[in-house]
């Protein structure tokens, strides 16, 4: 069964949830840090924090409901807790993955201008109201999960595999319920996200064939701190696709197979919590050099550690073709 190791699941999520907390934290606490700073508050930066508010809550909550799920293995405690717990869970990946795809799609009007006036207003009147949707999209996250609690029975017939308060799409309103929240939980956001990739990655080929034609192929196009912008926004994309494809499967053999594999999902999104934060750390340049000048400094208090010191690059900005605030 895919899920009949529970404590092992247990314990690779307890690791992934120790990164994940750590690198989300340090994403919201540098954003709040860099805003009074700089005493403005970008768009992209909004949406940053609310995806690591979303991804270490999300990491808490689902990391609590396995520990009591261990702890309580005979279920002795009332099953609404744990199943209000599992609907917090799944809105809140919800958020996640409408976050991660609302950022990308704010990367890619940065990136690629479309001759399109209606399309580019559209574009503009999102972006302007970036606080309001980025609050948004909670509030439809919790309203999409709640018919869960009347459409899904918290049951469960399996015997080897019994967890508390699992909520199973055992009937067919259920079924169809839950292809319902996949369309809109995982393949929307995802289908959102391949079409930025797509406009994106053309946007690059574009650009580079007119930088190439402009210096005759003398020397090799440099795209500065927009090359940056991109790599972040396709790592993002191939990160939500790997995860989207191994999201979906589980949920087929929930679904189809009454396979109870909660916990399978629970980990496999607690890993995508922790790369996505990797790679956005890794995108927002103020980010990542000063994560590896506190590293540096760690390495510093014992000498023992300081062959492990990452080189901190300092080199003078030339001159680049476009500057994107991210």
């Amino acid at each position: 069964m895919l899920g009949a190791n529970k404590m092992s699941m247990w314990l690779l999520t307890g690791m992934s949830a120790v990164t994940t907390v750590f690198f989300n934290l340090y994403i919201f606490l540098m954003s709040v840090l860099n805003s009074k700073q700089k005493k403005q508050w970008s768009p992209s930066e909004s949406i940053i924090v609310a995806l690591s508010l979303a991804n270490i809550t999300h990491q808490l909550v689902c990391y609590f409901w396995m520990s009591m799920d261990e702890v309580d293995s005979k279920c002795h405690i009332a099953q609404m807790p744990y199943t209000v717990m599992l609907v917090i869970t799944f809105s809140l990946k919800f958020t996640i993955m409408w976050d991660s795809s609302f950022l990308t799609f704010y990367y890619s009007t940065k990136l690629v201008s479309t001759p399109n006036q209606c399309y580019t207003h559209i574009q503009a009147t999102i972006i302007k109201h970036v606080t309001l949707a980025v609050f948004l999209i909670p509030l439809s996250g919790l309203g999409t999960c709640m018919p869960m609690l009347v459409v899904f029975h918290a049951v469960n017939d399996t015997r080897e595999n019994k967890d508390c308060g699992v909520l199973m799409p055992d009937t067919r309103p259920g079924k169809i319920y839950e292809a319902l929240y996949l369309i809109l939980a995982d393949v929307l956001p995802g289908m959102f996200m391949v079409k930025c990739c797509i406009s994106i990655s053309v946007h690059l080929a574009v650009h580079l064939c007119r930088m190439k034609a402009s210096t005759n192929g003398a020397h090799v196009p440099k795209l500065g701190t927009q090359m940056r912008v991109i790599q972040m926004a396709l790592s993002l994309v191939a990160v939500f696709l790997l995860f989207l494809m191994v999201d979906l499967y589980v949920n087929y053999q929930i679904a189809v197979h009454h396979e109870n594999a909660i916990t399978l999902t629970l980990f496999f999104t607690s890993i995508y919590t922790t790369v996505s934060a990797m790679v956005l750390i890794y995108g927002k340049k103020t980010l990542w050099k000063a994560l590896i000048h506190d590293f540096n400094i760690c390495m510093d208090a014992y000498p023992c550690l300081t062959c492990l010191k990452v080189p901190e690059q300092k080199h003078q900005s030339a001159r680049s073709p476009a500057r994107i605030k991210n």
